[in-house]
């Protein structure tokens, strides 16, 4: 039997990290924490990510198919804290055309 890994939600989505420029914006990083970040994927004024339109940059892939971040080890705090179905999950799918999705109890 093959070994079987759970796929993240979030790895078929992708819809919070092109939600708006405003959204991937540095909050309580240090200096460390950013100069970890690619400097081509911070912005000019370092407040946040680099975007392209309202997606990131960090953003690899197709919206609703299949995404990643390509900084997922060194992601801002912003984008660690938002989870699969909370409100800004929810928010952002539904700016995308996306149907809500639930999360099991207790996952």
């Amino acid at each position: 039997m093959p070994d079987h890994q759970e796929i993240s939600p979030c790895q078929t989505c992708g819809a919070c990290c092109a939600y708006s420029r405003s959204w991937p914006r540095f909050t309580i990083e240090d200096d460390g924490d950013i100069e970890r970040i690619p400097r081509y994927l911070v912005d000019e004024d370092q407040g946040g990510m680099k975007c392209h339109g309202d997606r990131c940059a960090a953003l690899d892939g197709d919206i609703g198919v299949a995404t990643a971040c390509s900084i997922y080890e060194v992601r801002p705090v912003v984008c660690r804290s938002c989870q699969p179905g909370d409100e800004e999950c929810l928010m952002a799918r539904r700016r995308h055309g996306m149907s809500p999705i639930e999360v099991a109890a207790g996952a």
